[in-house]
This record gives C-alpha cells, structure tokens and sequence, in this order.
C-alpha cells in the first residue's frame, strides 16, 4: 500500500515527545526531510499536536505526530500537557528526544516511565550532538543532529527495525480465499458523503482485493437477485449492520453472514469482550448510564445512528428510559465507574492501538463494553448468526 491509499488508522503512529525546546520539531523535520513542524528557539512552540501523513522509507506509510513539551506551564499548558498524554494512546512507536547538552530530566524520566507502562516501543533520541560531541549512549538510545543530519540515517533504521516485520493483519483473514467471491451490502446511509462509500466498506472491498477475491456490491433490493444469478453461493455475505435484518432473511441459511462492524471489532482490538459485553443490555435498568462513543467527529444528521437511532432502539429492546451521554474523537472518559455500559463505533478512524486502549480502560473500571453493529444485531435477535464464521467467539456468546 502506498501513501495514497492507506487510512491514517492502517499507518504506523510514530510520536515524538520530550521537553520543550529539546528539538522535537527539528529532529521530526530531519527524519522526514520535511518542514512539517514550526521550529524556533522559543520554547513552548508546538501547541497542539501536528499529525502528518507519509511515506518513510524503509518503514512504508507512516503518521508523525509532533507534541508540545511535557514540562509545559501554566494552565494553558496544563491542557497542551493533557492533549500530549492523549496521544500515548494511539502512539505505536515513541521516541523520546533529549538536549544531549542537558542530559535526561525527572520529565524524561516519566516519559519512559508511561512508555512502558503502556508497553509502548520507544527510542532515546539525544538531539544537538553537533554541540555535545561525546554523549554516552546505552541500549536503545541514539545520538543526532538535526542542525547537520548525523545520525538521522541510522534513526530512521532504529524506528523500521521497532517497528518490526509483522503482517498487515487483513480484515477478512480465515474468511476468504484467492479466486472466492464474496457480497458486499452496502445501503447508501443519509450520513454517507455523497458519491462515497463509508470507510468500513471502502477497506473491506480493499482487503478483497489485497486477497485477490471478487467483490459484488449490492444495496439490498438487489441482493435476492444477485444470488440468484450465481451459479455457486458466495463464500459470505458482509452487510451494513442496519440492514442485517433484512439481509438475514435473504441470504441462505448455509452462506456465512456477518458485518462489517463485526469484522473491524475482531481487527482492530478483543472481539470477544465485545460479543460479551453487549448482553448487559438485558440488564438495563431506568436511569441506567450508557456511554455512546464515536471515534471521529462529523456533522450529525436527523437520525444519526449514534445520537438518534441507537437510544431509541435501545429504549424499544430494554423498555427501560437509560440516561445516555456521546464522546466523539479524542475525547474518551478515563473515568467510566459511573457508566452501566459503553457502545463504541466501529473504529474505522482509530488505529488499534487506540481501540484497545479505550477496551483496556472499560476492563479495568470492570464496565462491559460492546459497538454499534454488534449492538444491533443482538437486538434483532440476528447477532448468534452474525458470529458463526467466528466459531469460538459464537461459543463464548452462548455462555454469556
């Protein structure tokens, strides 16, 4: 995949943080021959973080992220501190850049500190060793120069080699072969930008493709009779969750069915704490607090499945009157014990990492956790079919 066609949540999130003033944004500008971040002796210069897309060779499409300084003050500088910890959460690989001239601080030290509490691989970067010579390094550290570029080329290897060889993790993995054909139902949602498919779908039929299967794309009045055309049964159907229903009573008993949310749950993060947690619908009571969290922020439409669509169905399968609140973007609670039950989107937005933070924060606060479409399925009584190409999470269902 190339830089034109890999969503910021399939990239590597590279971060930088460390103190202000000890070259963060100069060391970023070196690494990716770029000047992506403002750079100047003042210090306290990067405010809110800088996301960039890119391609960095050798590693591949890549996000940088530029943060303000840990050691930031005042209360203005409070909040750029907390934006800068919100972003450890979807950070892959950190690197921590040092002045060499000043050597490690108490601030460095806690950095590395939640690096691995986090368990997040990091890099000790010590910046300006044009104007430190000798800097003595350990395991794990590198000394550079953003001023001349020495020691750029070998950080650049440092960051590939972190980030390891593994396989893209492919969305239909265990489901599809080369040569299959799978049906992709896609319902032009009212919330969809016009003359595009909603991301979920747009990265299932690129995942088809990355298995060199073949995609037929129906809306649902078309289904039956795409089917019927077929001279052999699809290897499975991939449905909108808002019209599993409906695709459910079209698709043959003996094709595999399941959703695109379900899949983005089983990649992204525990598709197994998801199935689990969407039973505590049938324990809701009046009064009872649900989280409705969105990854990304859009315009809201008239029934917009989050704010709308999702409290009435739930009202409607509970016959109870929750007390609801919305999270979009970033913003995540960390204090969830007042919370009943947390409905997360798909996460098309958010990288794994993310989404298994937020899912680790709900395991710990012991607050069971589910998303829309899994959600929805289970309240159409059509979520134990939706599983069935998931042989051990269907059991754990079961037992739940």
């Amino acid at each position: 995949m190339g830089l034109n066609d890999t969503v910021s949540a399939d990239r590597v999130h590279i971060a930088f943080f460390g103190r202000r003033n000890a070259g963060k944004s100069s060391v970023m500008n070196a690494v990716t021959s770029q000047q992506i971040s403002v750079v100047s002796d003042v210090a306290g210069t990067t405010t809110d973080p800088v996301y960039k897309s890119m391609e960095l060779l050798p590693l591949g499409p890549v996000m940088m992220i530029d943060t303000a300084g840990m050691d930031d003050v005042g209360d203005l500088g409070g909040l750029r501190v907390k934006k800068t910890k919100q972003v450890l959460n979807k950070t892959d690989i950190a690197l921590l850049v040092i002045d060499a001239q000043e050597g490690m601080s108490e601030e460095d030290r806690e950095w590395i500190r939640l690096f691995r509490q986090k368990e997040i691989p990091f890099l000790v970067v010590y910046n300006k060793k044009d104007l430190t010579p000798s800097v003595p390094l350990k395991s794990g550290e590198l000394a550079v120069s953003a001023v001349t570029g020495e020691g750029i080329g070998a950080l650049k290897e440092a960051i590939a080699s972190l980030a390891g060889k593994e396989t893209e993790d492919n969305l239909l993995r265990g489901l599809i072969a080369p040569g299959d054909l799978a049906v992709l139902v896609t319902p032009i949602d009212s919330a969809a930008p016009k003359g595009r498919l909603i991301l979920p779908q747009q990265q299932t039929l690129r995942a088809l493709l990355d298995q060199h299967a073949m995609a037929a794309v129906v809306q649902v009045p078309q289904l039956q009779r795409v089917l019927d055309r077929l001279n052999t049964p699809p290897a499975i159907v991939i449905t909108d969750s808002q019209a599993f229903e409906e695709v459910a009573k079209i698709t043959p008993r003996d094709v595999p069915l399941t959703s695109f949310s379900i899949l983005f749950a089983r990649k992204k993060g525990d598709l197994a704490f998801t199935v689990q947690g969407v039973t505590a619908l049938d324990h809701i009571q009046n009064g009872d607090r649900i989280l409705i969290a969105e990854g990304c922020t859009h315009h809201r439409q008239c029934d917009d499945i989050g704010t709308v669509k999702l409290p009435r169905w739930i009202r409607e399968y509970t016959g109870k009157e929750p007390e609801f609140s919305f999270t979009s973007g970033t913003e995540f609670p960390q204090e969830l014990s007042s919370y009943r039950l947390i409905i997360h989107c798909g996460g098309c937005m958010l990288n794994p990492r993310e989404i298994k933070y937020r899912q680790k924060t709900a395991k710990d606060a012991q607050i069971p956790m589910t998303n829309y479409g899994i959600a929805i399925a289970y309240m159409k009584g059509i979520l134990p079919r939706s599983l069935e190409p998931f042989p051990e999470v269907s059991q754990i269902l079961k037992q739940s």
